[in-house]
């Protein structure tokens, strides 16, 4: 009874520290699944600054982070732009395809090459989805930067979180608030062009 007295200040004292071993050692939330697939997804953004649909190094790299139904919407897109291709003989000439030169993760011309990120906030929705607003940045010193803003649509499939949409939100830099799978879906219907040829 004696060592039990000696030891119960020092069970007492370890106790919260096992708490914490404990705590840290339990798989992330679903939310920081979340943030962290959107961080990755992001450096890779700015490392790769992909243009258009990815296709390539690029397809392989980002098609893992984007969940069935983007998948599909994006095949659907490739098909429209390879009948604009047959189309028009396979001349070269400017294709007036909305997608072909956005940053698909990041925006239109102009915004498809950040040269920073920064996740600002992640709201879970009441459809078990979550939106993650992230602020990327372009310029480098001596000039002056400038931002704008996305919410990444992020949806659970397979029990793993993954991009579902990405909404270019209404600033400075962007007049009326639109989404990618709108982009996807400019002249293509079920994946057939219907748009102007040249």
């Amino acid at each position: 009874m004696k060592h039990f007295r000696c030891l119960l200040p020092l069970l007492l004292a370890t106790l919260p520290a096992f708490g914490q071993l404990t705590n840290q050692g339990r798989a992330p939330s679903l939310s920081q699944q979340v943030d962290a697939l959107v961080q990755s997804l992001y450096r890779q953004v700015v490392a790769r600054h992909p243009l258009g649909l990815p296709f390539g190094a690029n397809r392989e790299i980002f098609e893992p982070y984007l969940s069935q139904a983007l998948r599909h919407r994006i095949e659907l897109a490739r098909s429209c732009e390879d009948q604009w291709v047959r189309l028009n003989h396979g001349r070269t000439v400017k294709a007036p395809i909305a997608w072909s030169e956005a940053g698909i993760f990041s925006g239109d011309t102009g915004m498809d090459e950040p040269s920073a990120f920064e996740i600002e906030r992640t709201e879970a929705k009441q459809d078990g989805s979550f939106l993650v607003y992230v602020k990327l940045r372009e310029g480098t010193p001596p000039e002056k930067p400038w931002s704008w803003e996305v919410a990444v649509r992020v949806v659970k499939e397979n029990g793993h979180p993954l991009v579902d949409d990405v909404i270019y939100l209404k600033g400075d830099e962007v007049d009326v608030e639109y989404r990618l799978s709108e982009l996807l879906r400019m002249d293509c219907k079920e994946g057939h062009w219907i748009g102007p040829l040249q």
